[in-house]
């Protein structure tokens, strides 16, 4: 088993002494985060392999918070000078008041993390890239063989293993190792002179093992699954109805629309449309929202965040009434409560501020799929959307939706493709008239950008809106 401390060698002495450094000026809190994060790409564009590689990215970034100010500093290096020069950076920049008195040593206390919320039984680091060559070039020959009107496949493999160390002035010491791989797959398909595009991904917190024969099947069978529909698909009318939207990459609506509005730093700034309701019913009984860093194997798990914080999980909302926002320290510490383990980052070049890990409604009692379908006599059911856009403040939401079908008398009819679902968070959050019992996270790609980019995962069950604005003809 490695041991993370060497790999940045800093003795205990000097961890205390960079804080000493950071509060020096009068700031209340420091904290140190180091990183070292080794990558793989490789990229496999139709039978030739495009582009492949590994790279480092290795480093130190030190935050002073000094009242409502904030100093972040870092350094691409561990040595103790260039760490120093970081710390007083830091410090001027969060400029306290006037000189503190000289920082105690604090005796180091390791914490432990969340356990089993990742494993990898084989690293990603000592997988020699010439060998995965032939695992994406059978996953594109699999995918031609199930439709040959394939014309153009993209298949894009990349991996990362994380090694971090994270020390405040609190005396706290936390290290993690977080593996992540992913594998995805764009492809373009051709009839007549109609042309499908398709893209299907998957990513875990874990080692290279996670590449089976297994999964290379249910990606070929995804990739190409509903090919005839899409090729039949047409714009609907548009006009405001019922929508049931799918189980599983659905929750990317429930992500942006409704997620984001619940991360702590919007509602402290009253940036948020939920600011002032914690407490307040939000939606029917029953309906649960969670944010969950501690599912095994999952793209947005953390058995520790950012912060040195344990992952949890988090109901943001709890039989329909709004629980919990999402905190980081700075959020926890205006609110009077815990951290709930939400302080993420891109790396260490960056600051921590609140952030999804795997966001999901739990499963309702209203029935299954078909039921929902059933009772609706004229609406639209969804089952893959792209990009989107939301306004925090007010919560309007725009949502592309690449493919689902006319609902009719109860039943699914015609196929439609690119259409825009429009509507309010709240509102449509108070307007979900049924969930079902099949609850999916999906397990895709799904990447976060709020200032910077962290891996994240999404999911739903299938759910009911008793209405939303459809834009199509």
């Amino acid at each position: 088993m490695k041991n993370i401390r060497e790999i940045f060698g800093v003795s205990d002495a000097q961890l205390q002494s960079l804080v000493a450094e950071g509060l020096r000026t009068g700031g209340g809190w420091c904290d140190l985060y180091f990183e070292h994060t080794a990558y793989l790409d490789l990229l496999l564009r139709d039978s030739q392999v495009g582009s492949a590689g590994y790279h480092i990215d290795y480093g130190c970034g030190i935050r002073v918070l000094s009242g409502e100010k904030t100093g972040y500093a870092y350094a691409e290096s561990t040595d103790y000078s260039s760490l120093l020069a970081a710390a007083k950076a830091a410090a001027s920049i969060a400029g306290g008041a006037s000189p503190a008195q000289p920082a105690q040593a604090i005796p180091t206390r390791q914490l432990a993390g969340t356990p089993g919320c990742y494993r990898m039984d084989q690293d990603w680091m000592s997988v020699e890239i010439a060998g995965l060559t032939p695992y994406l070039e059978r996953l594109e020959s699999e995918i031609r063989r199930r439709d040959s009107r394939v014309v153009k496949v993209v298949a894009m493999l990349s991996a990362s293993v994380s090694d971090i160390m994270m020390y405040n002035s609190l005396g706290e010491l936390s290290t993690d190792s977080r593996p992540l791989g992913s594998i995805s797959i764009q492809l373009v398909a051709a009839q007549g002179e109609k042309i499908e595009s398709r893209s299907v991904s998957r990513s875990f917190r874990t080692g290279a093992e996670f590449l089976t024969e297994e999964l290379l099947q249910e990606l070929a069978a995804e990739a190409v699954a509903g090919m005839d529909e899409s090729f039949e698909a047409s714009r609907p009318k548009g006009g405001r109805m019922p929508v049931v939207m799918a189980a599983g990459a659905s929750g990317i609506l429930l992500h942006e629309a409704m997620g984001h509005a619940f991360e702590a730093d919007f509602n402290r700034k009253g940036q948020s449309i939920f600011s002032d309701r914690m407490g307040e019913r939000i939606c029917r009984k029953g309906i649960n929202i969670v944010d969950d860093g501690t599912i095994a194997g999952n793209r947005g798990s953390v058995s520790i965040d950012d912060e040195g914080v344990p992952g949890q999980k988090t109901y943001m909302v709890a039989d329909g009434v709004l629980n919990s926002y999402l905190h980081d320290r700075i959020s926890a510490g205006y609110y009077g409560v815990a951290p709930t383990g939400n302080g993420r980052r891109e790396s260490f070049r960056y600051n921590p501020i609140p952030r999804m890990r795997a966001t999901y409604m739990e499963s309702g009692s209203d029935g299954t799929l078909d039921d929902l379908i059933g009772s609706v006599k004229k609406g639209i059911y969804v089952d893959r959307f792209s990009n989107g856009q939301v306004k925090i403040g007010e919560g309007d939401f725009t949502f592309y939706v690449k493919s689902g079908f006319l609902i009719e008398n109860g039943r699914l009819t015609q196929p439609v493709k690119d259409l825009n679902i429009i509507g309010n968070g709240p509102k449509a959050l108070a307007d979900i008239r049924a969930v079902a019992g099949d609850l999916k996270v999906d397990n895709g790609t799904w990447t976060c950008g709020k200032e910077q980019s962290v891996a994240v995962s999404c999911g739903i069950p299938s759910v009911l809106i008793g209405k939303l604005t459809v834009g199509g003809e």
